[in-house]
């Protein structure tokens, strides 16, 4: 762990006081902020000399809905991708009742100081409203509407928040955990009403399962003429 990032954690908490958690985990800053002070510390962190993060470099939203819990039950292969093997579900862990399910990320970067910070806001399901920062930082007014296009996070304060990525009319959020894979509605071309329509999905939802070659089966070697 540098020096450096030691020091800019300790001064973060000596500056917000309990405002703020700060956490430090592979040579990176991440500091909780409560929603209500989020503009605030944002504020100090973008025009106090001792901080001058004048970037913002990216926000998203992230949903811990199936945090910690694993597909299948495998001794060697990942649980996610096509390398994952056929096995039984299991509980590894499920989000508790009383946890926060939502979150909106910050990476800021400060060019004077050479150093970045990432913020993270945690939100409740029943009230994904979050002060927009586009007054601080003029490049959150897209990332910001693209959290809420995919995750249905409303930025109070956005100059014109819209959607961002998916189609006009599309019904829901494709980034929530909950959100069917294969959608809600598709659309199509009619014409005799000369004009795209929207429509149930007609789409089955199907699992697949790749192969996966185990080791306990070695692959023979083919020898000449075919043996």
């Amino acid at each position: 762990m540098s020096k450096a990032v030691e020091a800019l954690s300790a001064r973060i908490q000596a500056r917000f006081s309990d405002h703020v958690v700060t956490h430090i985990a592979f040579d990176e800053l991440t500091v909780e902020v409560p929603a209500e002070q989020l503009l605030s510390v944002g504020l100090a962190l973008r025009d106090e000399e001792a901080f001058s993060f004048e970037e913002l470099l990216d926000v998203c939203g992230v949903d811990l809905l199936t945090y910690g819990e694993a597909e299948w039950d495998t001794v060697s292969a990942s649980c996610s991708g096509f390398s994952r093997a056929v096995g039984t579900p299991h509980k590894v862990k499920t989000l508790p009742q009383d946890e926060r399910r939502f979150a909106v990320i910050y990476h800021l970067l400060s060019v004077t100081n050479n150093q970045r910070v990432r913020l993270k806001v945690m939100l409740d399901e029943a009230h994904l409203i979050i002060d927009s920062v586009a007054g601080l930082w003029a490049s959150a007014d897209w990332y910001e509407r693209e959290a809420f296009d995919l995750f249905g996070i409303m930025f109070k304060g956005h100059p014109d928040l819209r959607r961002l990525l998916t189609d006009y009319g599309f019904i829901g959020h494709p980034f929530r955990k909950d959100f069917p894979l294969q959608g809600n509605v598709e659309m199509r071309y009619d014409a005799e009403k000369r004009r795209v329509v929207y429509e149930p999905v007609s789409i089955e939802p199907r699992t697949l399962v790749p192969r996966v070659i185990r080791a306990e089966q070695p692959i023979k070697p083919v020898t000449e003429g075919g043996g």
